[in-house]
């Protein structure tokens, strides 16, 4: 439930342009690529997350660590939305185990197995992950 959850938030973050954009223009049409930002995120970010980003889902009660308010990333960050770090935090693949247990599924991975595995599969998770993360700054606070 909360990989499907997941994928879902995922999905929705992936309708907007982001740096991956051009590369992947020629990309074969995605499972996810008519969602929002929005919808992928509800989809995939809100159980945890809650739909308006503050860290209250429904699932969050049950976990044994602090869901963050994705609200407040660039205020946390002097200011700037720190885009790479929240791709990167969303990815999952880059973090190191020498930083600590990941309670956040790995939507890289996830998402990638999901639809192949292949090239085209990780083209549409660079397009999910570009609309997730144009979707978290657009609620900053």
């Amino acid at each position: 439930m909360m990989r499907a959850a997941a994928l879902a938030v995922m999905a929705a973050l992936a309708g907007l342009a982001g740096p991956h954009a051009l590369a992947e223009a020629s990309a074969p049409a995605g499972r996810f690529d008519g969602y929002s930002g929005r919808q992928l995120y509800e989809r995939f970010c809100a159980s945890c997350h809650g739909s308006s980003g503050l860290g209250d889902g429904p699932v969050a009660g049950s976990l044994r660590v602090m869901v963050p308010d994705l609200t407040r990333l660039g205020r946390a960050n002097g200011g700037a939305f720190p885009a790479e770090r929240v791709r990167k935090a969303i990815d999952g693949r880059s973090v190191y185990p020498v930083h600590g247990t990941r309670y956040m599924p790995v939507w890289g991975q996830e998402l990638s197995v999901e639809q192949g595995g292949d090239q085209a599969a990780e083209a549409e998770v660079a397009r999910i992950t570009d609309k997730l993360v144009e979707y978290l700054r657009s609620i900053q606070q």
